[in-house]
């Protein structure tokens, strides 16, 4: 299933010019073959009177366009999802769609969106990320229910990326406050996967049966043997595995199997023994979708992303889809917590022996937020950058 002779998609993307923070995807298809996969069983509804909006653009047959604001790591994912999903909707509607996609921390994404940057949809990293668009009057209460399992259409993990041999020897979270390690991850003022890291690290330590003072300690030690705190997932990737900074790199799963695929050889993928379930999180942006009468589209822009199609193509683009029969597609059994090269039957997703909390064991992205991350928060009493 993944021929690695080929160029990466990573480095695909950079040949296209769309390793950018903004990419548009052209959906003004002119052919159109077969049919696509079934949408999922929940479609989100609209009001009636926003649905006739949206079903009087589509009868016209006049192009359309989306504006997707996304975080960083899902550039891949978007560049083939929304030439896939432009197919449809012209098979579907007759209706040429354009999507433009734009990337970048999901914290601060998500505040370009509330600050102005109008966006049709948005796919960020976690719910937390769209409630600062919904506190800002753009999305209506109720998001989480419009889709699927709380809106979050497919969702990953966080591992350990680190050179080829391990070299140091990392293999727990507690291997990252020893003297001498070099971490890199992003700011968690500014970037979603952040958060997901130092959520996943707390764990551990908690786990372990330490109070909170002692977790704290752990965490400032972690922190501390941090070289570089980018402001997004992607820039962090780019500091460790171009740049050459750090022996460890904390990153979202599907950062880290890209970085196989496009460097073959040179370094593998750690599974420690705990981590968190990443719940990206989608929604329609209400106020912009009304007064562009894009509605009708953009919900189906997302429903889209439930369907047997659009699951396959988030689980080859290595985050772990959300219908439980592809899950087990590409499901990967085996003993060892050390990858260090993609399976070439395109099993890699490890379930036995690998715990998830979640978010829920924190009491929410509010209240995780409020203690962890808002100025003053927990995270502000031992890390000054």
């Amino acid at each position: 299933m993944f021929d690695t002779s080929y160029i990466s998609r990573r480095a695909f993307l950079k040949v296209l010019g769309l390793g950018t923070a903004s990419v548009t995807a052209a959906a003004a298809l002119t052919a159109c073959g077969g049919s696509a996969s079934s949408a999922a069983s929940s479609t989100a509804s609209a009001s009636s009177a926003a649905s006739a909006s949206g079903s009087a653009a589509a009868a016209s047959l006049e192009p359309v366009e989306l504006t997707n604001v996304s975080y960083d790591p899902t550039r891949e994912l978007y560049a083939q999802y929304n030439e896939v999903f432009a197919k449809y909707w012209l098979d579907k509607t007759g209706q040429q769609v354009t999507i433009t996609q734009s990337h970048g921390g999901s914290g601060k994404q998500a505040l370009e969106v509330a600050n102005g940057l109008e966006a049709d949809v948005v796919t960020l990293a976690l719910e937390g990320d769209v409630d600062a668009v919904k506190n800002a009057g753009l999305i209506e209460e109720g998001y989480t229910s419009e889709f699927p399992n709380d809106s979050s259409p497919y969702t990953s993990s966080i591992v350990f990326l680190v050179r080829s041999g391990n070299p140091k020897q990392i293999k727990d979270w507690d291997d990252l406050v020893k003297d001498g390690i070099g971490v890199i991850t992003p700011n968690p003022k500014t970037s979603g996967g952040a958060r997901w890291n130092y959520l996943a690290a707390w764990y551990y330590f908690e786990k372990a049966g330490q109070s909170e003072d002692e977790i704290i300690q752990n965490m400032s030690k972690l922190y501390k043997n941090v070289v570089v705190l980018d402001s997004g997932a992607r820039g962090a990737t780019t500091s460790f595995v171009e740049n050459g900074q750090g022996d460890v790199l904390l990153a979202w799963e599907n950062e880290a199997f890209l970085s196989l695929d496009e460097y073959p050889g040179k370094y593998e993928i750690v599974y420690p023994s705990v981590s968190i379930l990443c719940q990206p999180t989608v929604a329609v942006v209400d106020e912009v979708v009304d007064k562009r009468g894009t509605r009708e589209v953009a919900t189906e822009y997302l429903n889209y992303l439930y369907s047997d199609e659009a699951q396959k193509i988030e689980a080859e683009n290595f985050y772990r889809p959300s219908t439980e029969s592809i899950l087990k597609d590409y499901t990967l059994v085996s003993d060892s917590k050390t990858i260090t090269e993609i399976p070439a039957d395109g099993k890699w997703i490890i379930t036995d022996g690998f715990e998830l909390t979640n978010i829920a064991h924190f009491g929410g992205w509010t209240d995780a937020t409020a203690k962890h991350f808002a100025d003053g928060g927990v995270f502000d009493t031992f890390y000054e950058g």
